[in-house]
């Protein structure tokens, strides 16, 4: 009896482990910890417990956050964000919105952006919508004159092979004149009353 009641309290002080952590992460009670665990977009647990408090993403490789992550969070208290190199593009819309509709937004002034170029070292939650939409736009400008210059090209392939066939015909119809020229002088020479004659 004794026995029990000395495991159920070393038991009783260890932290609740969740089944359903989601790995590489390391869970405990209400407190999901995926620190420094190389997390990309690709490797970033796809939900959390919905019972999740605090939710640590600090020192990774994420560039955004795929949209709808925290939203059945509803008893998220605080999301450690920093150490990460945020791309703030189109795919940044869904963590600086998250982040706006948060009481305290100061917590998150170390959440900044490391790429594009002219937006390096900016807090993400104080960006605003045109300057990220600005971003995309100019990602589509560049698919865009990408796709024009394909398209530019294969016009052009077409507009060559469309010019050798034409100058094949008109070479094959001369050379068909020719030949045809060429057959007509040949029957002129002979008379088709001639009878061949035989020694």
């Amino acid at each position: 009896m004794q026995k029990m009641k000395f495991l159920w309290l070393i038991f009783g002080f260890l932290p609740l482990v969740s089944p359903t952590c989601p790995p590489p992460c390391r869970c405990a009670a209400n407190i999901i910890d995926c620190r420094s665990t190389d997390l990309t977009e690709e490797t970033m647990p796809t939900s959390f417990s919905s019972s999740t408090v605090k939710l640590y993403l600090t020192d990774n490789y994420l560039t955004s956050i795929p949209k709808g992550l925290f939203d059945n969070l509803k008893d998220l208290q605080m999301v450690y964000l920093w150490g990460n190199p945020w791309m703030c593009d189109c795919d940044i819309l869904y963590l600086r919105t998250w982040l706006q509709w948060q009481q305290n937004r100061t917590l998150y002034r170390n959440v900044m952006c490391s790429s594009p170029s002219h937006l390096q070292g900016r807090i993400i939650s104080y960006l605003s919508e045109d300057e990220i939409i600005a971003t995309c736009q100019s990602w589509y400008c560049s698919v865009a004159l990408i796709t024009q210059i394909c398209l530019f090209i294969f016009i052009l392939v077409q507009a060559v092979l469309l010019f050798s066939i034409i100058c094949y015909l008109r070479r094959f119809q001369r050379l068909a004149k020719v030949s045809r020229t060429t057959d007509a002088e040949l029957y002129q020479d002979v008379s088709p009353w001639a009878i061949p004659h035989n020694d």
